[in-house]
């Protein structure tokens, strides 16, 4: 089987912050668990979004929902390491796109993984997809369409 491989432009980051690992994060290999790491992709993305002023389900039942998730693990992290993880968007189309993110170490610089969030917005009154908000859209001009 060919292992997933993610590579990301530079320029598509645009959000940073930092998360520290819990030991409640750590697996039975003594490092961090795939689970805890997804749940501190979603932290990242929580605090990305609301950084833009995106609700994640706004009051009219207007929001984002995840479609899949990749994640290519480089390094293992340890209890109490403090791990950055930078944040960005890209591959947009009409209903959606990539969220992107890179998890490092900065106490060594070493990459502990890439990981990506496809996304589409999502009226949950109607649990139906929708075209993306083009107020969403015009908060990242810079970001590449599909079509």
């Amino acid at each position: 089987m060919a292992r997933l491989q993610l590579h990301f432009p530079e320029n598509q980051f645009c959000f940073s912050t930092q998360l520290t690992v819990r030991v409640t994060d750590i697996n039975a290999g003594n490092h961090l668990g795939n689970d805890s790491m997804i749940s501190m992709l979603s932290e990242a993305r929580a605090r990305f979004l609301y950084e833009y002023g995106v609700e994640e389900v706004d009051g009219t039942g207007l929001g984002i929902i995840v479609t899949d998730l990749s994640t290519m693990y480089r390094a293992e992290a340890h209890a109490r390491d403090v791990l950055t993880f930078e944040v960005g968007v890209m591959d947009f189309n009409a209903y959606g796109g990539d969220i992107i993110f890179r998890v490092t170490r900065p106490a060594d610089h070493t990459l502990v993984a890439m990981a990506k969030y496809g996304f589409v917005f999502f009226n949950y009154k109607t649990g139906k997809v929708t075209p993306m908000a083009p107020e969403f859209l015009a908060k990242f001009p810079n970001v590449n369409r599909l079509e």
